[in-house]
């Protein structure tokens, strides 16, 4: 299967398919309005509105996994997110990334692309001792970790990166100033 076999599900609960992003850079990230990363939805949306002429598409899909930090409805989370970061991208209905009912489309961007840490930095470190207080195990899988982990999908659909919440968004930028 690949990026393009799968489908997103809108907050009516309309099916899309990933095919509908056929020759574009696509950066599906998990997000949720209650966490410490939360704004980096102002540099996601400067990152659409720097390369979506280029054909750059973000897909957000809100997600509550991670200790509650996506609480309220569909509509509440848009609300918050273009009031408070004025977001223009497409939101998804909030589904899960991990376990048994994980959205087909995460469980095949985690088989493509496996955790492989945090980094060196002292951020990346302490965020992982705190991914250890929760995920004691987490180094044995690939599951995501955290809200805002990030995936780029290049323009013939593989997927080609992946990013963890930590990560330096100027470095997610020139990756995909690279390969648009």
């Amino acid at each position: 299967m690949s990026f393009y076999d799968y489908e997103i599900i809108t907050p009516k609960n309309e099916k899309i398919s990933l095919q509908k992003y056929a020759g574009k850079v696509v950066l599906v990230v998990n997000t949720a309005t209650g966490c410490g990363f939360t704004p980096q939805y102002e540099q996601l949306q400067k990152l659409y509105d720097k390369f979506h002429e280029q054909g750059l598409e973000i897909i957000d899909i809100p997600c509550n996994q991670f200790y509650g930090q996506a609480p309220g409805s569909d509509d509440e989370i848009h609300e918050f997110c273009t009031l408070h970061y004025n977001t223009k991208f497409p939101q998804m209905k909030k589904s899960d990334v991990n376990g048994a009912n994980a959205l087909p489309l995460f469980t095949f961007l985690k088989a493509e692309k496996g955790f492989t840490g945090f980094g060196e930095s002292k951020e990346a470190e302490d965020f992982a001792r705190f991914i250890k207080s929760v995920f004691n195990d987490y180094e044995e899988t690939d599951d995501i970790k955290w809200n805002f982990t990030k995936f780029v999908i290049d323009r013939n659909g593989r997927v080609r990166a992946r990013f963890e919440p930590i990560i330096d968004m100027q470095e997610l930028e020139e990756y995909i100033e690279a390969i648009i």
